[in-house]
């Protein structure tokens, strides 16, 4: 695909360049693509969680009797978040932000998705610990550890997944 020739790809470098003065001077223009995309994954995941945990799942638990084990509202509707935000947070980085990588695109999905992995479990560890240890409404929980875990993704996929 050819990101000059797509109509939401340039809509997006649209409204992030409109923008882009404002921060110019403090970041670069890659660190600024990747926080707003990131940033704008992140608010679409988290409008996602509650919406799924609030009314899809209702709260409460699911189980599973066919293999006897027991989901929290706030597990699956993580892992529904998860598979949304990694789709949309790959497209968002090989095509807006890491556009110069020399890698080919399998390996950029390949270690794109070694990189969610890993800040996906740090993230539901953390979301657990808050929840379960710490008594956090999950919502508030959910904003609290994936805003502990974006640092660790910048640099993973800034020096690995799109290096």
């Amino acid at each position: 695909m050819n990101t000059n020739n797509h109509i939401l790809t340039q809509l997006i470098y649209k409204v992030l360049d409109f923008f882009y003065p404002i921060v110019s001077k403090i970041v670069d223009k890659t660190t600024y693509y990747y926080a707003a995309c990131g940033v704008g994954n992140l608010v679409l995941s988290w409008v996602l969680f509650f919406l799924f945990f609030q009314f899809l799942f209702h709260k409460r638990t699911l189980y599973i009797s066919l293999i006897d084990f027991t989901f929290t509202a706030y597990t699956l509707s993580a892992f529904l978040c998860f598979i949304i935000a990694f789709v949309v947070g790959f497209l968002l980085m090989k095509y807006v932000v890491f556009t110069k990588s020399e890698l080919k695109g399998r390996i950029q999905l390949f270690r794109y998705g070694l990189s969610a992995v890993l800040t996906s479990t740090c993230n539901w560890i953390l979301l657990k610990t808050f929840i379960e240890w710490l008594g956090f409404y999950p919502s508030l929980a959910n904003v609290l550890s994936s805003c502990i875990v974006v640092l660790l993704s910048y640099l993973i996929q800034r020096n690995f997944t799109f290096k």
